[in-house]
């Protein structure tokens, strides 16, 4: 079926908010989907001009509907959007189905549908009448952001590895929209040469990326790579309380998911945390002894007030400190 086919569903899905089930759409995909299935339908009409009505199926009223879904005397071309069709009231949904099965010549109707809310069955009705569905759940998951960063580059044919992906999840963090002009931007900006270089080069000036990364090299044993980037990141001018605060945060997610069991999605919901977030600090707490992380904490505490003014020499104190817990995994 063709984009410019009469009946699209813009289809969202189940997701877990703090362990509760409800129904969400990802805006960026509702608007790629929706500018999609109008691109299609001017091209294949050869007409740029072809007018779009737009309005929430909850908000508008049946009289209002049946003007719009009804047979034009001129038999006009024409795209029509519902949105929030998942709130539409009885009689409209019911007004909705029946204009889906039997769409005038020339209409198109497009219609945006959580998957939930007081009009769930309408996406199943619009489903039988073989609606041409696009997929645009909101994206929650760690897995789920991951294969949508992949498949960014891949539109763009760049290839990238597992590392670039996660450097890059790590630095722009979970929002879609954010996490797709990166993508782009790196794709223009390297001439499509993406690499875990590229990624800290074009990111380095968030500082709690740079703390992060210092932070993961410690938590990890790495003792020359965490020191490495630590004198870096100082040389740069990065605030030694943003360096502190990272390191902390490291710690202490190790000390609140270490003892945990379930999977990262479970958790996230529990802990307020991202799932790639859970994920990560499960992999790092498997290194890490009840007796060692609580040596860590006392460590980034005394560190937490040495670099807010007790300390005289905070690029000593700060590095000493990343050395003591990056030395704890290591077995130094």
């Amino acid at each position: 079926m063709s984009e410019a086919a009469g009946l699209h569903l813009v289809l969202g899905g189940a997701v877990k908010i703090n362990g509760k089930q409800t129904y969400r759409l990802e805006d960026l995909l509702v608007e790629r989907a929706v500018g999609e299935i109008l691109r299609a339908v001017r091209g294949a009409a050869g007409n740029d001009d072809i007018p779009v009505d737009r309005l929430r199926a909850g908000e508008v009223s049946t009289n209002e509907l049946a003007e719009l879904l009804s047979p034009s005397l001129f038999a006009d071309e024409r795209v029509v959007i519902l949105e929030d069709a998942d709130e539409a009231g009885k009689d409209a949904a019911a007004l909705i189905a029946s204009a889906a099965a039997d769409l005038p010549p020339g209409t198109v109707l497009v219609v945006v549908h959580s998957g939930g809310g007081r009009a769930k069955a309408l996406a199943g009705q619009l489903k039988q009448l073989h609606a041409q569905t696009h997929p645009a759940a909101k994206i929650t998951q760690a897995a789920e952001r991951t294969a949508f960063v992949r498949a960014e580059f891949r539109a763009l044919r760049i290839k990238v590895d597992d590392e670039t992906v996660t450097a890059l999840l790590e630095a722009v963090g979970s929002d879609i929209r954010e996490l797709a002009a990166a993508c782009s931007q790196l794709v223009a900006d390297t001439g499509g040469q993406v690499n875990v270089a590229a990624v800290r080069r074009y990111h380095s000036g968030k500082a709690d990326v740079t703390g992060f990364e210092i932070a993961d090299k410690a938590v990890a044993g790495d003792i020359a790579g965490s020191t490495e980037a630590l004198r870096w990141a100082m040389s740069r001018g990065v605030a030694h309380v943003l360096l502190a605060d990272a390191l902390a945060e490291a710690v202490h997610a190790i000390a609140r998911i270490g003892p945990l069991s379930g999977g990262p999605n479970q958790l996230a919901g529990e802990l307020g945390m991202p799932p790639w977030r859970v994920q990560k600090a499960q992999k790092q707490a498997r290194r890490w002894t009840r007796d060692k992380v609580a040596t860590a904490i006392r460590l980034v505490a005394t560190l937490n007030a040495d670099v807010k003014g007790a300390a005289v020499d905070p690029d000593y104190v700060l590095e000493d400190t990343v050395r003591k817990v990056a030395q704890l995994v290591a077995g130094h």
